[in-house]
């Protein structure tokens, strides 16, 4: 029997870890007490430079460590905390999906810095990540940034990952006009995990082609946030960011599992008739 596809699709900050990458010890780095003033700052450079908010914090970084380099980075991911559960989450469910033969891909989509993501424990894991980059010199320091991922920005690689485009210069690939029946996965067997207002345009995508979105908290605050996502149709469900055996989020995506494995057994029984 052949297996489907499923892909699930996460936000880093915020979703998998607790804080924004930077705010575990980039910024005390260099030489704030608070991170608040450093993203203050960022919010100061967007404003008077008319500038995309990621494109300012990772020029502020680079104007602060001018010295910045693509190791240095990848070490910073080792300092980043995950939310409960998450270090074992991928072979549980992976394991899950081979049983009732769906086999499961990650993914990350994220406004944060990707070689960060890169010296977590979990990048293995991910078949492929997205997000914002530096170009780097032949001595591996940054340069300028080369890829910038922002919350409108995030959908295009929703449908890289529905076509199987996935290296991020094929654009006309990714433009040209690809039948159902030749996609990677169907929207109908992704689910895109996030936290908040920034996940909405990815959200609503994936909700409007027939996809799963979960809306994940942990916090009263942003609790209440998530509840309001899903209140105004952007999340179809909202979950602790608790990702341990038996979680709430474990029961959800084991059952999206379930209809997955049970609407491919339906179409064998039609494609037979």
């Amino acid at each position: 029997m052949k297996n489907s596809k499923m892909a699930l699709i996460y936000d880093f900050d915020h979703t998998l870890s607790p804080k924004d990458m930077q705010e575990f010890h980039y910024i005390q780095k260099l030489g704030y007490d608070d991170p608040a003033e450093f993203w203050a700052k960022c919010k100061k450079n967007s404003e008077k430079n008319n500038m995309d908010g990621i494109l300012s914090y990772m020029e502020v970084m680079l104007e602060e460590n001018p010295g910045l380099t693509r190791d240095e980075l990848i070490e910073e991911g080792k300092y980043i905390t995950l939310f409960k559960g998450v270090d074992t989450w991928f072979d549980r469910i992976n394991t899950y999906g081979k049983k009732h033969h769906v086999d499961v891909e990650h993914y990350i989509i994220s406004s944060g810095i990707k070689q960060m993501i890169e010296g977590t424990k979990i990048a293995k894991e991910f078949k492929k990540i997205y997000a914002s980059s530096y170009a780097f010199g032949k001595d591996g320091k940054a340069l300028w940034p080369s890829r910038v991922v922002n919350y409108t920005t995030k959908t295009q690689y929703l449908f890289r990952i529905n076509k199987g485009v996935l290296k991020e210069t094929n654009d006309f690939d990714l433009n040209r006009k690809t039948p159902e029946s030749e996609k990677h996965i169907p929207f109908s067997n992704i689910v895109y995990f996030g936290d908040g207002m920034t996940d909405v345009p990815s959200m609503k995508v994936v909700l409007e082609q027939g996809g799963n979105t979960v809306a994940v908290y942990d916090d009263e605050a942003k609790k209440e946030l998530a509840l309001n996502l899903q209140s105004d149709d952007r999340a179809m469900f909202a979950v602790e960011a608790d990702y341990s055996y038996n979680s709430t989020a474990e029961k959800l995506i084991k059952g999206i599992i379930d209809l997955i494995e049970a609407r491919a057994k339906v179409d064998r029984i039609k494609d037979n008739d």
